[in-house]
């Protein structure tokens, strides 16, 4: 699991851009940007339904995590939603292991971290 990526690559972010018609404004933190809360569905379909590299998993997983993140503070929790993208992050664990530490948070206080972040603690690393 040493290998997990780190960052998300050019060359993915290229791929997501023109598969998934998202903002190609160039941004250090363009993986969060373009998360979307309304769009959860569509990247979990397309994670799971289409044939992608490392990269593009890890660079999408980031994408899915962001909006559910935006999700869960517009509307609240959903189990429906929590359950598909836990399910995925626990059979390519090593490579999302950057990802669920991340979205975990140092913070003591669950309350300082993320809105997903007592979600993302219950995958164990």
């Amino acid at each position: 699991m040493t290998n997990a990526p780190k960052y998300v690559t050019g060359a993915a972010q290229s791929f997501l851009i023109n598969q998934l018609n998202l903002s190609d404004k160039w941004d250090q933190d363009w993986e969060y940007i373009v998360a979307d809360e309304s769009r959860i569905e569509e990247f979990l379909e397309f994670y799971t339904h289409h044939s992608l590299s490392i990269e593009q998993r890890f660079a999408l997983m980031i994408i899915i995590i962001g909006s559910f993140d935006d999700y869960i503070t517009a509307h609240g929790f959903s189990s429906a939603i929590w359950s598909r993208i836990k399910l995925l992050l626990e059979q390519h664990k090593q490579i999302h292991l950057n990802t669920i530490i991340y979205w975990s948070s140092e913070q003591d206080d669950i309350e300082d971290g993320f809105a997903v972040t007592r979600y993302m603690r219950e995958i164990e690393v």
